[in-house]
C-alpha cells in the first residue's frame, strides 16, 4: 500500500504575502509543488507575476495579486481576486516584512534619536499587514471549515531584541502576539495559527559577489554567532512553513519556531 503524504496540500488555495521574491517566493514555489494553488502577492505587481508564472509553467495553478499589505482595501481586493480564481483561501502565510514596500532595512539611530514617523514604516508591513490580511482571510476560512492555517514569518530582533532596530523589533513581537492570540480565537473551528522566526538569510546578490561577501570580516563575524555556520536559504524557511501549513502539523498552534542556524536557542 502507498505512503500518504501527509504533506500534500492538494484541493488548497494558499495566499502568501511579499512572495515575489526571497524567502516568499521560495514559500509559493514549495506550497505549490505540494499541490496548492497559489496566489503570489507582492507590492510589485511584475515580480508576483514572474513567480505565478514559475508555477504555472511547472503545472502547477497560481495567479499574481498586486497589494500593500498595510493596505485594508488593497489586501481585501487582492483576496476577492484570489478567491475568484483559486477558490476559498484556507492557506495564508503572512511572510511580507522587513521596512514595507521600499524593502531598504536599514539600522536607525538609537531609538530615542529616530523620528517617531519612522516607526510607522515597520508596523505598517509587519503588524498591520498581518491584522489586516488575517481580518480578511478569516471569516472565509471559519465558514470553509476545512481546518485552515495562518503562518506568520517574524524575526529572532522581535525575539531576543536588537539595537538600533527597535521599532521592527517591537512590530515582528507584536505580531508573534498576535499569532497566539488568533491561534486562541480559531482554534474550535480547526484553523491553527503560528510563526516562524528568523535569523539573517543569504543576502540577495549574484555567486560573485556572496563569495566576496563571505570572505569580509563582517561576514565572518556574523556567522560566527550562528551554531550552523551559513545564512539562512529559501528553503530552509519554505520547508518549516510547508510543515506548518500541511495535515501533519494539525495538532500545533500559537507557537513560533525559531528557523536561525542556532543563532539562539531561547524558548
Amino acid at each position: 500500500m502507498a505512503a500518504r503524504d501527509i504533506l500534500d496540500l492538494s484541493g488548497r488555495a494558499a495566499l502568501v504575502t511579499g512572495s515575489g521574491q526571497g524567502a516568499g517566493r521560495g514559500i509559493a514555489l514549495a506550497l505549490a509543488d505540494h499541490g496548492a494553488a497559489v496566489a503570489v502577492n507582492d507590492f510589485v505587481l511584475d515580480r508576483a507575476e514572474a513567480v505565478a508564472e514559475e508555477i504555472r509553467s511547472a503545472g502547477g495553478k497560481a495567479v499574481a495579486v498586486q497589494a500593500d499589505v498595510s493596505d485594508y482595501a488593497s489586501v481585501k481586493a487582492a483576496f476577492d481576486k484570489a478567491s475568484a480564481e483559486l477558490g476559498t483561501i484556507t492557506l495564508l502565510v503572512n511572510n511580507a516584512g522587513m521596512a514595507g514596500p521600499s524593502d531598504k532595512m536599514g539600522r536607525s539611530p538609537e531609538f530615542w534619536q529616530a523620528d517617531p514617523a519612522e516607526w510607522l514604516r515597520f508596523f505598517g508591513t509587519n503588524l498591520y499587514g498581518v491584522m489586516n490580511c488575517c481580518h480578511v482571510a478569516l471569516p472565509a476560512m471559519v465558514e470553509a471549515g476545512k481546518g485552515g492555517r495562518i503562518v506568520t514569518i517574524v524575526s529572532d530582533s522581535g525575539r531576543l531584541g536588537e539595537q538600533r532596530l527597535a521599532a521592527y523589533a517591537a512590530a515582528k513581537a507584536g505580531a508573534a502576539g498576535f499569532v497566539r492570540s488568533i491561534a486562541k480565537e480559531t482554534g474550535r473551528y480547526g484553523i491553527t495559527s503560528n510563526a516562524v522566526s528568523l535569523s539573517t538569510l543569504t543576502p540577495p546578490m549574484g555567486e560573485e559577489q556572496l563569495a566576496e561577501f563571505l570572505e569580509t570580516p563582517m561576514s565572518k563575524a556574523q556567522l560566527s554567532q550562528y551554531v550552523i555556520r551559513r545564512y539562512g536559504t529559501a528553503d530552509d524557511v519554505a520547508a518549516m512553513v510547508l510543515f506548518l501549513c500541511s495535515d501533519a502539523a494539525s495538532w500545533i498552534t500559537g507557537q513560533t519556531y525559531p528557523v536561525n542556524g542556532g543563532y539562539s536557542f531561547t524558548i
